[in-house]
């Protein structure tokens, strides 16, 4: 028997407070209610969901994997309710995309605006997020899809709208700056500026294996937390990075982009593989024509 949704809503909020009391306030229902609620959950699952102890609960290894789930299902029956209510009235349906700050200044607008041109009866809703956050979120159902860099993990779909140079980001008047192309070892004794290896370690991890292929470790000399915080260290001669050569569009003073051999980086469309959100395909198609059809370095 599957669950309901209000006993999925109990159970997140249990996990969430790890306090039966607090749950209970939080739901504004007896605590007694509350806790008969989810033995029967567990119960009708046939395991444990929680670990009880004097201090609260905490959750178990399937109350971990019960948690990950319904989440995105109490969001997508959320969102179900809004888009009824907003048909009622006539009003648009809603579409949530999170936009990776690396891709939104020269890939949102024009998406946005072709999307708004084919699709007029669809909210097309943009947010600046993190990678960390993009992936979070689409996990837990906030987010329908997402326009960034490939996330390099295995429980989300990605499909490629887009592959750009990568550019060595020198300071103006570095040696190197009137280079043609570079190779990766041609920086290896450079000072790097680089993001914090804990802002997303699948990509860290692959850089690594970059750095590694070209025969050294960068030598690290300052962690930047966005696209224009790094273009703003190089530009103050700290150091060289290396970034898709549309971040040019966001800084045109203070620094060089020589692109390197070989490098490239990708941009996609990324979404949950149970994702049914019926716009979904309408963004794939209008990325993929927006990538093929826009000259996308001049976009800013």
């Amino acid at each position: 028997m599957t669950p309901e949704l209000r006993q999925l809503r109990y159970f997140v909020a249990v996990a969430e407070e790890g306090n039966l009391t607090r749950a209970a306030g939080r739901l504004h229902i007896a605590q007694q209610s509350l806790s008969q609620q989810i033995r029967a959950l567990e119960t009708q699952l046939g395991v444990t969901l929680f670990e009880r102890t004097t201090r609260g609960v905490s959750l178990t290894e399937p109350g971990e994997v019960l948690l990950r789930d319904a989440r995105p299902v109490l969001a997508g029956a959320e969102r179900a309710v809004e888009s009824v209510r907003r048909a009622a009235h006539g009003e648009p349906a809603e579409l949530r995309v999170g936009v990776l700050a690396s891709v939104a200044n020269h890939l949102m607008p024009p998406v946005v605006r072709a999307f708004a041109e084919r699709y007029p009866s669809i909210d097309l809703i943009t947010e600046d997020v993190t990678i960390a956050a993009l992936v979070e979120r689409l996990r837990a159902g906030t987010l329908d899809a997402g326009l960034s860099r490939p996330p390099l993990v295995d429980d989300l779909e990605t499909e490629l709208i887009l592959r750009e140079p990568v550019a060595a980001v020198l300071p103006e008047g570095h040696p190197l700056a009137d280079r043609d192309q570079l190779e990766m070892a041609d920086l290896a004794d450079e000072d790097w500026v680089l993001t914090p290896r804990e802002s997303w370690p699948p990509w860290h991890r692959f850089y690594d294996e970059e750095y590694a292929a070209a025969g050294y470790r960068p030598r690290v000399v300052r962690r930047g937390s966005s696209v224009q915080n790094l273009l703003a260290l190089v530009a103050a001669g700290v150091g060289v990075t290396r970034l898709a050569i549309s971040a040019r569009t966001l800084r045109d003073s203070g620094v060089c982009f020589v692109p390197i051999v070989g490098q490239e980086a990708w941009t996609v469309v990324v979404w949950r593989p149970d994702a049914s959100h019926p716009a979904l395909p309408a963004l794939r198609e209008v990325a993929r024509d927006v990538t093929r059809s826009t000259d996308l370095s001049a976009t800013g």
